[in-house]
This record gives C-alpha cells, sequence and structure tokens, in this order.
C-alpha cells in the first residue's frame, strides 16, 4: 500500500471536493468532542455551520480546532492480515474558527456549503431571509495549515515470502452513487426534480 502526505493547495481542493463530510475536533468546557458536519469550502477557507458544536466556537473562543475530511476507496487485502489495509484520501486542518459576520460574507459562504453539497440548489431554492441569517453562525477556518494524506494502490507483499501462499491478493474498490430522487411525501403531484437533482443519479459520489 503507497501512503504519501502531499503539501500542495492543489490536493487539499480535491480532497475537500471529494468529500461531503467533515469531523470538527475541539475541546469544548474542558472536554474533546468529535462532530460530523456537511461543509463548504472555496481557496482559502473552509466553511462550517456553527449549531455543529457550542457558543464557545460561535464566539470564537475555542481556540484551535482540527477539522478533518476522508474519503474512502476500497480495501487492500493482502496475502497476510498484518499487510491489510485501505486505500483513501484525507485531509486534516487546523486553526482557529472565526465566526463569519459581513453580510455578504456570510451569504458567500452559505452558498459554498450549498453548492459544494447539493450543485445548482442555491439558486433553485429560497435563499435565507435577513431573519434567518440573523439566526445562523457560520464558522470560517482558513486552509493555510493542512495535511493532506493519500494512500492507493496494492498490497506491498506480493514480492515477499507469502506470494509463495498461492492467496489472492489485491483491492476491493468502493464505488458509492446517488440513487434516484425520493420525493417528499407531502410534495404536491406533478412537481418533477429539478435537472441538477433528478441528473445526479447514479453518478459517483467522491469522485
Amino acid at each position: 500500500m503507497k501512503e504519501n502526505g502531499r503539501s500542495g493547495q492543489a490536493d487539499l481542493l480535491a480532497v475537500l471536493a471529494a468529500g461531503l463530510v467533515a469531523h470538527l475536533g475541539v475541546v469544548v468546557d474542558g472536554h474533546p468532542m468529535v462532530v460530523p458536519t456537511v461543509y463548504g469550502f472555496d481557496d482559502e477557507r473552509i466553511f462550517l455551520h456553527g449549531s455543529v458544536a457550542s457558543r464557545s466556537l460561535a464566539t470564537g473562543d475555542a481556540g484551535e480546532v482540527c477539522v478533518t475530511v476522508t474519503v474512502l476507496d476500497g480495501l487492500v487485502l493482502a496475502r497476510s492480515v498484518f499487510e491489510h489495509g485501505i486505500n483513501y484520501r484525507s485531509a486534516m486542518i487546523y486553526g482557529v474558527p472565526v465566526p463569519v459576520t459581513e453580510p455578504g460574507d456570510l451569504l458567500h459562504g452559505l452558498r459554498r456549503l450549498t453548492e459544494h453539497v447539493a450543485p445548482g440548489q442555491w439558486d433553485y431554492a429560497r435563499q435565507p431571509s435577513r431573519k434567518e441569517l440573523a439566526a445562523t453562525t457560520l464558522l470560517a477556518v482558513p486552509l493555510t495549515e493542512a495535511s493532506v494524506k493519500i494512500s492507493d494502490g496494492p498490497p506491498d507483499d506480493g514480492a515477499g515470502p507469502d506470494a509463495a501462499l498461492g492467496l489472492w491478493a489485491g483491492r476491493l474498490p468502493l464505488i458509492s452513487r446517488w440513487g434516484d430522487p425520493v420525493p417528499d411525501p407531502l410534495l404536491p403531484a406533478g412537481i418533477a426534480p429539478p435537472p441538477h437533482i433528478a441528473g445526479r443519479a447514479g453518478e459517483a459520489v467522491g469522485g
């Protein structure tokens, strides 16, 4: 199994583009917690919804946090259990979360979050009202300090003594795909899913 750390900004953005769920690691009131949440990003920041943690995050008093995004690509199945592993892409981002308060920047961050999860949905659905924006806490963590690791490749024991065992070894790729849209039970008849949603059926998740 080949594992390499990457330092390029393009590698970081590629992992963020492929993932959908981030895990936010933070110490709150003296206790560690790790919270899964959706996210959005641009070239400089990753955006997280403030409600995923506590008011200590929302007020910027949490200190440094760690945001992790992992994309699982498959299993590495070797001849010995010692050499088994997984292929994955991961990014760890360290920084102090900053509340996004300027109205234009807040809309920018919310659009990035929405469009990352469901491209095309920001312009299709009703956008936030002033009241909703006032009740929304969005946090931004800069992408200046990040670690990217990518593990990809076959087992490492093909040229060793275990090759003589005559056992199958290789990779079992994981390929997730979006299913067909399922309408809200309260949706009136005759309202079809928009093309940007219907067109994702069968599309691979995670690139």
